[in-house]
């Protein structure tokens, strides 16, 4: 998975696995590839529980609302997670990578997600994460709409809230 310029691959696919968490290693893999990840790793089982915690982690981001800590907080993951930018051209392309070589699935995942997400916040806003904004739903959305005005994980959650705050001025009025 290569980051565009606005990060927008790797923070969607952060808030995919905080809000339907892998059950398997198996399915991590699964689902990492699926969303372009490049495979120069080889999984173990550790990597699960080491990516739970780092997503645990990244929540904490996202909880933080857009300013300072919300920046401490990220600041804190890139440190921890990525290494000094250098060029690469192991899949054909020159591109940057924001880690060592050989990490594996875990850390390849830290880089890529800590990474994106700066690079998200700083392109396109630091209020473009939070939660949805519908009742009784704590999902995560990464915010890449044109306008930066997006409250909900999805367009179901955004709908079922428009029809409840609807039900509710007409049967007050």
């Amino acid at each position: 998975m290569l980051i565009n310029p606005y990060g927008q691959d790797p923070v969607l696919l952060a808030a995919d696995l905080v809000n339907v968490p892998p059950s398997s290693t198996e399915e991590l893999v699964e689902r990492c590839l699926a969303a372009g990840v490049s495979r120069d790793w080889e999984p173990v089982g550790s990597d699960l529980p080491a990516v739970r915690d780092f997503l645990r982690r990244w929540e904490e981001v996202v909880d933080a609302g857009p300013g300072a800590e919300r920046a401490r907080l990220l600041n804190a993951l890139l440190a921890e997670s990525t290494g000094p930018p250098r060029l690469t051209d192991h899949d054909g392309h020159w591109h940057l990578h924001h880690r060592d070589d050989g990490l594996g699935l875990a850390g390849v995942l830290r880089a890529l997600l800590a990474t994106g997400t700066a690079t998200h916040l700083a392109t396109r806003g630091m209020d473009r994460l939070g939660r949805c904004a519908a009742q009784g739903c704590t999902r995560v959305y990464a915010d890449v709409s044109r306008n930066g005005r997006q409250r909900y994980c999805s367009a179901r959650c955004g709908n079922t809230d428009a029809v409840r705050r609807h039900r509710r001025r007409t049967t007050v009025g």
